[in-house]
């Protein structure tokens, strides 16, 4: 447990995450998860989070662990097809994590995972967050396009599609 970390996990203001990810971002992000959705059998969340909780913090807890966690407490792994899919932003240590549920997981790599992550960083440390979380979208689609089929008729929206920001 560093202090540094803690410190400034805990000096980093829901507003200033709300000022890099505002109405218009959650808008587009939701527009570009509702188009994959339609395209794939998958369903995607995307969460952006400030600071860990200070529980987290406590425990040494990182951006994978904590993406793991978030998951789990939101439900993506439970999915009609185990197709669930999340993309975390870790505002305060710049991380992303995508996490996949396993019918996924078993046909996309981690190496493709990394690259995707990476071309939203790129966008991130420009100060571009809204460019670089519709690019990691793009990125998750062209994955997903090489890996699984259009979604069954009458498929349903089982997962909210408008990004969270804890």
């Amino acid at each position: 447990m560093s202090l540094k970390r803690i410190l400034k996990h805990l000096a980093t203001p829901h507003w200033a995450v709300r000022r890099a990810f505002p109405r218009r971002a959650g808008d587009a992000v939701q527009q570009a998860v509702r188009a994959i959705e339609k395209a794939h059998d998958v369903e995607l969340r995307v969460v952006v989070e400030g600071g860990l909780p200070l529980a987290a913090l406590l425990r040494g807890q990182g951006a994978r662990a904590r993406a793991i966690e978030l998951f789990s407490m939101l439900r993506v792994w439970d999915t009609a097809h185990n197709t669930g899919v999340l993309i975390y932003l870790q505002f305060a240590d710049r991380k992303i994590e995508i996490v996949a549920d396993r019918g996924i997981s078993a046909r996309v790599k981690q190496e493709e995972w990394d690259a995707a992550c990476a071309a939203m960083a790129r966008e991130f440390r420009a100060g571009r967050f809204e460019e670089g979380t519709l690019a990691g979208i793009r990125s998750v689609t062209a994955l997903l396009e090489r890996h699984l089929p259009p979604p069954p008729p009458g498929d349903r929206d089982e997962l909210p599609d408008r990004p969270s920001v804890l």
